[in-house]
């Protein structure tokens, strides 16, 4: 079977698996309710932007690995269906979020230049990246618990969601030119401020991103293990400082320690989060039949919780797997990729990706302190969704690039 038989075969089974999650949802509370024809007819749009998207990645770049847009797709389907699950209105709002990633994804493979000439723009991502972080500490407002929004009227985005892309072209630049330790001094300066701006907003689940995409970068542009045990032994003493200065980060430790004694208070929302994986089973209570009205912010931070209860614990871990291949084929990118500046962007944006993922999926399960992020086209958001595609973009210029040097 050739690839491009795989590919296709494989979107059969995405197209099965979003039209049977739809229709049964169309069906839910039938006959008391009428028959949901939005549903069947937001399934039949989340197909078409797939079809129309692989359709023009394979017409006009056939080289690259379509398997990034293929992974990309299955779970942004799986977040809609969710989503639509719990509200239809917001999964609605995630829809049309879809189609900008989806135009974004297009518009970098098919429009943007060769990635070799951004290499030498280093002082423009620094400044980018040093705006966006700085943005929430001066100017965010507060929601749920950290001061990472910006809001416009009524609409609001997380500047930090956009500061983390710059913050990778900007380490790639620049460790591309890595000699010696002295050229590490400027780039960690960078990250330690970055990282500040993120414990000054209480935004932990960023930080924790932002040190995993740096030390993966740090040891691929370098291969020393010292630096990397230099990196977690700086960053220990930083978390032991943040324990003692901040009280939202002694409270999180804390409930990371005994969730159980703060189950009626701080540690809420993590006690109905493993109560609702641990209802749903390995083959979950069924679509539309759990209560993810008990699980306190289900479209974003707990979604997994909803995933699992419902369709369950099968599912989940079909989707960690999902993400594992998702992550494989974008450092392959990287592998294959002979520029050294595109090949440490694909490990930015894929270790972006990974981290993100292992550092939700583990507050939610409470194998690590809990920290407010996103599930990478899963969990309602549409700064979340644009900057996932916008990386996947890129990592799939990288990819096809790398297969015409090939």
């Amino acid at each position: 079977m050739n690839s491009k038989t795989a590919e296709r075969k494989f979107l059969y089974y995405i197209y099965a698996f979003c039209l049977i999650c739809f229709l049964n949802l169309s069906v839910l509370h039938w006959p008391s309710e009428p028959f949901d024809k939005n549903a069947l007819l937001v399934g039949i749009v989340i197909c078409g932007l797939i079809a129309y998207a692989h359709f023009i990645i394979r017409r006009f770049f056939p080289d690259g690995d379509k398997y990034i847009l293929i992974f990309a797709g299955v779970l942004t389907v799986i977040g809609i269906v969710i989503l639509y699950r719990i509200n239809r209105i917001y999964a609605i709002k995630q829809v049309i979020w879809f189609v900008i990633g989806i135009i974004g994804f297009i518009f970098i493979v098919v429009l943007l230049p060769g990635l070799k000439r951004f290499a030498e723009c280093k002082y423009f991502y620094l400044v980018i990246t040093l705006v966006f972080m700085a943005m929430g500490t001066f100017f965010g407002k507060e929601k749920y618990g950290a001061k990472n929004w910006i809001m416009i009227g009524n609409y609001g985005f997380q500047p930090s969601e956009f500061g983390k892309l710059f913050l990778v072209a900007y380490l790639a630049s620049t460790l591309k030119k890595y000699k010696n330790y002295k050229d590490l001094v400027e780039p960690a300066t960078i990250v330690m401020i970055s990282l500040g701006f993120m414990v000054l907003q209480r935004d932990l689940g960023s930080a924790l991103i932002f040190f995993g995409i740096s030390v993966t970068m740090l040891y691929i542009a370098t291969s020393k293990i010292k630096y990397v045990t230099v990196c977690f032994g700086l960053f220990s003493i930083g978390s032991v400082i943040s324990y003692k200065l901040f009280h939202h980060v002694k409270v999180r430790f804390l409930i990371w320690k005994d969730v159980w004694n703060y189950a009626n208070s701080e540690g809420y929302q993590i006690v109905q989060s493993i109560i609702s994986i641990a209802s749903g089973g390995l083959f979950g209570t069924g679509l539309g039949r759990g209560h993810p009205e008990f699980i306190p912010v289900n479209l974003t931070d707990f979604i997994f919780a909803v995933l699992c209860e419902e369709m369950g614990g099968l599912m989940g871990f079909a989707v960690i797997i999902l993400y594992f291949l998702l992550f494989y084929r974008c450092m392959r990118a990287a592998v294959y990729s002979e520029d050294k500046f595109s090949a440490l962007l694909a490990v930015g944006y894929s270790s972006m990706i990974a981290t993100q993922v292992l550092v939700i999926i583990g507050g939610v399960i409470n194998l690590i302190p809990l920290t407010g992020i996103t599930m990478p086209l899963i969990s309602y958001g549409g700064s979340s969704m644009i900057t996932t595609f916008f990386a996947l973009g890129v990592l799939q210029k990288i990819s096809e690039e790398a297969a015409k040097i090939e």
